[in-house]
């Protein structure tokens, strides 16, 4: 499970009756630099090298920190329907609290 930070959205002229509950976001996924530096908005330190397509049932909006989950574990919102996702929101975190030693 990945952390990053809603930037946008992508727009479907058509989709599986299957994914007619949500839509897709288009997420930054936070590097060390960003996780740590996430309340002031700080960007990763390097650019992501793709952008992350993630599809989202709860509502995220722009600027929104969401938990994504990848791979196989993505599809399983879906179960037993076969759906072409690679990677699910699945959750809005309200909080993020980091312990360093």
């Amino acid at each position: 499970m990945r952390i990053g930070r809603v930037i946008g959205h992508c727009v479907l002229d058509r989709k599986l009756p299957s994914l007619a509950a949500g839509r897709l976001l288009l997420v930054d996924v936070f590097d060390n630099h960003a996780l740590h530096n996430h309340e002031s908005h700080m960007p990763r330190k390097l650019p992501m090298p793709q952008s992350l397509v993630v599809y989202d049932e709860l509502g995220a909006g722009i600027g929104s920190i969401i938990a994504i989950s990848e791979g196989a574990e993505a599809t399983m919102p879906f179960y037993p329907e076969r759906v072409p996702v690679d990677a699910y929101a699945s959750a809005i975190l309200d909080q993020i609290e980091l312990h360093i030693n």
